[in-house]
């Protein structure tokens, strides 16, 4: 059995016909894995998260799902292959309780105590959420709202989750403490691909990553490898002398 949990080929994306945004795209992500994707703004990373879930037209190339091609696959059906997304805003249900939003992504089940065990497993993964289970989603912190929302798309059971731009918005502290429940997300067994901005705090937590530029992946390596290198970090990332 293949260690590819995600595998993107030659993928060519984009808004119109017209234009693609995506220019032959490869990325691999392997089960169990932490991978960021990173580059300049209009580098086409959100194009590419959502290209992967269906969101943005794919005109040629192929995106796998533990070997199955997903390229057509409409993107309310993405979840039922094991697909789950976090887009950068828009993402919970402002007026809807946190635990009315957690019982919004489970949708699929129809077993009210299976539901209850998962929102169970929920409050166990994001304490801070049950203490505030009938407060309104909309009324939260920026780093609580991203809690509800990843632990809304995880109601799913997903095996891979994808978040875009998880840290957009977010003090330092919070975008410490968003990160650091990414990975425990990741070590309940979830593969995670991340789009983002923030390269420190992102490859800090990841175990590999990609760079985008104009639309092509210029550069990938390991977590260390990316931070550790200043031309990437100066050619790329908008930094002096690379990560570190």
């Amino acid at each position: 059995m293949s260690d590819l949990a995600l595998c993107v080929r030659d993928l060519v994306a984009g808004y119109t016909p017209e234009v693609n945004i995506l220019q032959g795209v490869g990325l691999e992500v392997r089960r169990n894995e932490i991978v960021t994707v990173l580059g300049p703004n209009g580098a086409g990373k959100s194009t590419l998260i959502k290209a992967i879930a269906g969101l943005v037209t794919v005109h040629t190339g192929s995106v796998q799902l533990f070997g199955q091609d997903i390229v057509g696959v409409a993107a309310h059906l993405m979840v039922r292959r094991g697909l789950a997304y976090v887009p950068q805003t828009e993402n919970i249900f402002a007026r809807l309780s946190i635990e009315e939003n957690l019982e919004m992504g489970a949708y699929l089940q129809n077993d009210r105590a299976e539901i209850r065990q998962s929102i169970k497993r929920m409050f166990s993964l994001f304490p801070r959420l049950q203490e505030r289970r009938r407060q309104l989603a909309g009324t939260l912190s920026g780093g609580e709202r991203q809690m509800v929302a990843v632990a809304r798309a995880l109601m799913a059971n997903p095996k891979v989750l994808m978040l875009d731009e998880p840290s957009a918005g977010l003090s330092p502290k919070l975008v410490g403490v968003v990160f650091a429940k990414v990975r425990e997300v990741r070590d309940t067994g979830v593969t995670i691909l991340i789009v983002e901005q923030n390269a420190r705090a992102a490859l800090a937590i990841s175990d590999r990553g990609y760079v985008l530029a104009q639309g092509c992946d210029r550069v990938n390596g390991s977590a260390r490898e990316l931070l550790e290198n200043p031309e990437i970090g100066q050619l790329y990332l908008g930094v002096r002398r690379g990560l570190s």
